[in-house]
């Protein structure tokens, strides 16, 4: 008997792991120790996927392409992870040593 993994679709998977993603987002809201910043670049990590997901349905149903044939919407898509990188990055370096808790 042989395995195809190409006939997996990922989808759920993809669905299931943003229930321990928006866990590590209540905990980090509570968490004195990671900047307001910081935790806007966590979120924005979040909204990156949403858009993600509406400019494939958007690149589906519009242009009959998948996402990554579509230069303009995967771009925009992509900008956001950016967006949230580079917010993320901002929030981390801005904490003092102090804020820091390494125990």
């Amino acid at each position: 008997m042989e395995f195809d993994l190409a006939a997996i679709d990922p989808a759920p998977l993809f669905a299931l792991s943003l229930v321990p993603y928006l866990f590590f987002l209540h905990w980090a809201g509570q968490c004195r120790s990671i900047s307001k910043t910081a935790l806007l670049g966590f979120q924005l990590t979040l909204l990156f996927v949403v858009v993600t997901i509406a400019a494939a349905v958007i690149a589906l149903r519009c242009c009959d392409a998948e996402l990554v044939d579509i230069d303009a919407l995967h771009g925009g898509a992509e900008a956001f992870l950016t967006l949230g990188n580079a917010v993320l990055v901002w929030g981390l370096l801005r904490q003092t040593p102090e804020e820091v808790n390494n125990s």
